[in-house]
């Protein structure tokens, strides 16, 4: 277990925060970049996100463009946009410079239009380019996790030439991120890639061409999931990606896609609390109106769910006990539901099933519903039986129990392959779907059942 931060430690950082507001409204730019330096990016990124709009562009302006891209690369998507959004544009163009070209892509892609082209206009006019071009692809496919730096050297090259720029520590080699050297012909169409190792084993004036291997390469339309397997297959530090034509146009690193999987289960694990990608450095406004949106269908789906309570007000008001039963079911049922939407967005997020597989999901979710069904029926049953001396109140709560966990599951499983087959995302949906569907059918199950076995509920 982690141990909490020490008194003196928080004191320590409370007092940084203070003396860097001071350090921002005395325009220190030198005490600024000396306090940042100082502090982990995780505690710098902290501040940044408690600051108001107007210190936040001060800091953002007065940090070196590379000590600025440092904390952008380590930022949340959502607060790395809102470092960059209000940014005079030649600032913004001067870090934007320093940033993984992957990165700069993705902050594009937020930012409203009108700043995204200030900033391409203050950009040298080919790395603008570029960044249009990458813009285009999809988030999570191949084109939009790339990195357009690549480690390339042409085919008649030897390995001394390699190995010079390795040993001369080549200012760009850091942001190849351990790429294996690719190499391409002269119409830069990519030709093979080569093992360091066999490079090290290799006498310096042996051509490339002769210790080079067959790649394997992906487009830019293959989607995350496709890239999770080909990483999974094989120990590759990374994997080319090429266009129609064979020219390679950058790499996906395996780190890369690391933190775009991560970054994607913590999109769909707050999507299942409609929460989505909030951060609390976002405007007020902003956050209260994306919370609503939900918040206020959920009523509309409360009042479907009444709705069947309302039908069966009689029954309800004969045996009062049915009342005390009625959350349990429903709530019961609601969680073996959303263990069966936990496995089924696992699988997708892993590639592991698809929407074409929604029978074979639904047939093995009915095995385990009725297992799980029969035995949680049997238990609440002997509950309520034992709890209100009645068998026949025992038996209702039983089979709706049962009868609804085999719904719950059913759902469960399948409705997020539906909602990503029709293109919604099944981690904000299936949620609220499955709250109204056990809802409905607990009531309807637990007081149809009670209606039927009214004269024995009330002898």
């Amino acid at each position: 277990m982690s141990e909490l931060p020490k008194q003196e430690d928080t004191e320590d950082l409370e007092k940084s925060k203070d003396t860097l507001q001071t350090a921002l409204d005395a325009a220190d730019e030198a005490q600024v970049a000396e306090i940042v330096d100082n502090l982990s990016n995780q505690e710098a990124l902290r501040q940044v996100s408690l600051m108001d709009a107007s210190d936040r562009d001060d800091l953002m302006t007065m940090l070196a463009p590379e000590a600025a891209a440092e904390l952008i690369e380590e930022a949340p998507a959502e607060l790395a946009v809102t470092m960059m959004e209000n940014l005079d544009s030649t600032v913004a163009a001067r870090i934007m410079g320093e940033l993984h070209t992957d990165t700069q892509a993705d902050i594009l892609q937020d930012l409203e239009m009108q700043e995204s082209e200030a900033i391409l206009a203050e950009m040298e006019f080919e790395s603008a380019e570029n960044l249009r071009r990458l813009s285009q692809y999809d988030p999570d496919t191949a084109g939009g996790l790339m990195e357009l730096e690549t480690f390339t050297f042409l085919i008649d090259e030897t390995v001394g030439a390699v190995l010079k720029r390795l040993i001369e520590g080549d200012d760009s080699f850091e942001r190849y991120r351990g790429q294996h050297p690719y190499i391409v012909d002269d119409a830069g169409r990519l030709v093979g890639v080569v093992s360091l190792r066999d490079m090290l084993r290799s006498r310096r004036a042996v051509r490339l061409a002769d210790i080079l291997h067959q790649p394997i390469s992906v487009k830019p339309e293959t989607n995350q999931e496709e890239l999770v397997d080909l990483f999974d297959e094989n120990p590759f530090l990374g994997v080319p990606v090429v266009d129609a034509t064979g020219i390679l146009l950058g790499v996906v690193s395996r780190i890369e896609l690391a933190e775009a999987e991560l970054e994607r289960a913590e999109h769909e694990s707050l999507s299942r609390q409609q929460i989505g990608d909030e951060l609390r450095s976002m405007p007020t406004l902003l956050r209260s109106r994306r919370r609503l949106a939900w918040l206020s269908s959920n009523i509309v789906l409360n009042i479907i769910a009444a709705s069947v309570i309302s039908a069966y007000e009689e029954t309800l008001t004969a045996v009062i006990a049915i009342a005390i039963f009625l959350p349990m079911v429903s709530d019961m049922s609601g969680c073996s539901g959303n263990q069966a939407v936990g496995v089924s967005m696992r699988e997708l997020s892993l590639g592991l099933t698809r929407p074409v597989d929604l029978f074979h999901v639904l047939k093995k979710e009915l095995g385990v519903g009725i297992i799980n069904g029969i035995v949680l029926g049997i238990l609440i049953g002997i509950v309520a039986w034992v709890w209100k001396d009645n068998a026949f109140l025992g038996l209702v709560i039983g089979l709706a129990l049962a009868s609804n966990t085999l719904i719950a599951v059913s759902i469960g499983g399948t409705v997020p392959l539906i909602l990503k087959n029709f293109g919604i995302d099944p981690a904000v949906a299936s949620g609220p779907l499955l709250t109204t569907v056990t809802d409905m059918a607990g009531f309807f199950l637990v007081l149809s059942l009670a209606t039927l076995f009214m004269p024995q509920l009330i002898a």
